[in-house]
């Protein structure tokens, strides 16, 4: 799993100049349930079928599209419009093994709303977003849906006009929360390896300070383009990363000083992590400064609400028996530095 993909399914809804609209839902086969895969038994939609369907795709993904194509709704002013079904040809660095299902078609006269619905395939890999944007505007809306649920009225009368300020602070503390909660695992497990190792909240912020001015380091020197590397060496590490501290805290008793720096270096890898979020989203330009801030402190949030949580359950009622260490650290520990290694393995060879 690819955590900065921004989860297993994104949907991109892109409105035209020229009067129409397309939405891209890109499916990768690694992360549909095994039940999805196949060629299924026909090749028609309600929508007709979909065009461009090369039989190698539909061999390995035509169950799974044609229940997508079924299933989801376009809508503008509440009212069901009928799209255009295909499949969109892959850009030089995709995956082969990735498919990309297009609806297209027409915006009608005089629409002021645009609104999403899928009813089934989708949620059955969890909650999504819908990334809405307008040709030729310097910023997206993103909108997180869980299954079944239509989305929000996206305003097309309004969406020529700048954001303001206080709505790219609470569109960008969202996502930044978001990506921690629920759709980053990888830096979930990372935060419970630093709250982990110490019994006492002092030395678990201090770890966590460490971490966010590292990762906020990283993350602007990447977006103003100072700092470039690839996602293919970014996410290994990362996973890495959660193996390190994982084992740490099954080999070492205490924290020692030499921890902070650490989770300082590791730190630098996540805000790579997190500046691939924001490449993929776009800043807005009249607010550049505004939605970076706003997108750290929400990923700060979601980091101290996974601390909290755990810091209430686990620390809090446990932490001064004898037996935390071993029934709690230890055991935790081993799950977390065992995904972690499947993830190092599984970003670097599939």
């Amino acid at each position: 799993m690819h955590a900065h993909e921004l989860g297993k399914i994104q949907v991109y809804a892109t409105f035209l100049k020229d009067g129409t609209y397309r939405i891209d839902v890109p499916v990768d086969p690694a992360h549909l349930w095994p039940g999805d895969k196949g060629a299924g038994a026909t090749g028609e939609t309600r929508y007709g079928p979909i065009q461009g369907l090369k039989p190698e795709v539909g061999q390995r993904l035509g169950k799974f599209l044609r229940a997508l194509a079924d299933n989801s709704t376009v809508l503008f002013d509440g009212a069901p419009v009928r799209p255009r079904v295909e499949i969109v040809p892959p850009a030089a660095d995709d995956p082969p093994e990735r498919a990309t299902l297009r609806f297209q078609g027409s915006i009608p006269a005089g629409s002021r709303t645009f609104n999403w619905k899928e009813d089934g395939s989708l949620g059955r890999l969890g909650t999504y977003p819908l990334v809405l944007q307008i040709e030729g505007e310097e910023s997206s809306v993103w909108q997180w849906l869980d299954a079944g649920a239509t989305s929000p009225d996206f305003s097309l009368a309004k969406a020529a006009v700048p954001p303001t300020r206080s709505q790219v602070v609470r569109q960008y503390l969202t996502l930044g929360f978001t990506h921690i909660l629920p759709a980053g695992p990888d830096h979930i497990l990372f935060v419970l390896g630093i709250f982990l190792l110490s019994r006492r909240l002092k030395p678990i912020l201090q770890q966590v300070t460490a971490f966010t001015v590292a990762h906020t380091l990283t993350l602007a020197l990447s977006i103003y383009g100072v700092v470039r590397l690839s996602p293919s060496i970014v996410e290994p590490l990362i996973a890495l990363s959660i193996v390190f501290v994982a084992v740490e805290n099954i080999l070492v008793p205490e924290l020692k000083p030499s921890r902070i720096a650490l989770v300082f270096c590791f730190g630098l890898l996540h805000g790579l992590g997190f500046a691939g979020v924001l490449s993929e989203m776009g800043l807005p330009r009249s607010e550049f400064l505004t939605a970076l801030l706003s997108f750290n402190l929400g990923v700060e949030g979601g980091q101290l609400a996974v601390i909290s949580v755990a810091f209430l359950l686990v620390g809090l009622p446990f932490r001064s028996q004898a037996w935390y260490r071993q029934r709690v650290v230890v055991p935790v520990s081993c799950l977390i530095a065992a995904v972690g290694l499947y993830w190092s393995v599984q970003r670097v060879f599939f």
